[in-house]
């Protein structure tokens, strides 16, 4: 199995969150895989640009060696259009991210590891769990 972990897991693996870190351990111990979509690659740079911490960004650079980049191409675009337009059928609103992150998991199967149960929960067919 594959987990993709969402940027606010991320932080807690960076604030030292015990039961994330247990998880993930556990996780890797049995062999299964962790991956960072690109797009939370890149809410996590833009947040140590605007909000430097030397610290917790050596950690993340070390989690970055440690797990791959999941790409976001063409096919991951068109489920999110798919995602957004059922989601505005009900009248839910999740930001872009959100959706884009979501249809990266359903494109490659992945479960995704968040505690934004808000946002996510409303995506029918995502599979999420939450670590904390």
């Amino acid at each position: 199995m594959t987990y993709a972990l969402d940027t606010n897991m991320i932080i807690h693996l960076l604030r030292g969150t015990i039961s994330v870190r247990d998880k993930r351990d556990e996780i890797v111990a049995q062999g299964d895989k962790i991956v960072i979509p690109q797009y939370v690659n890149y809410e996590m740079v833009r947040g140590f640009l605007c909000n430097p911490a030397p610290a917790k960004e050596k950690i993340y650079q070390s989690l970055c060696s440690a797990y791959s980049f999941g790409e976001i191409n063409e096919d991951v675009f068109k489920r999110g259009a798919e995602i957004y337009a059922d989601l505005w059928k009900k009248r839910f609103t999740v930001d872009d991210a959100d959706i884009l992150i979501a249809a990266f998991c359903m494109v490659n199967n992945y479960t995704l590891v968040t505690d934004n149960i808000k946002h996510f929960g409303v995506i029918d067919g995502l599979t999420f769990e939450n670590w904390v």
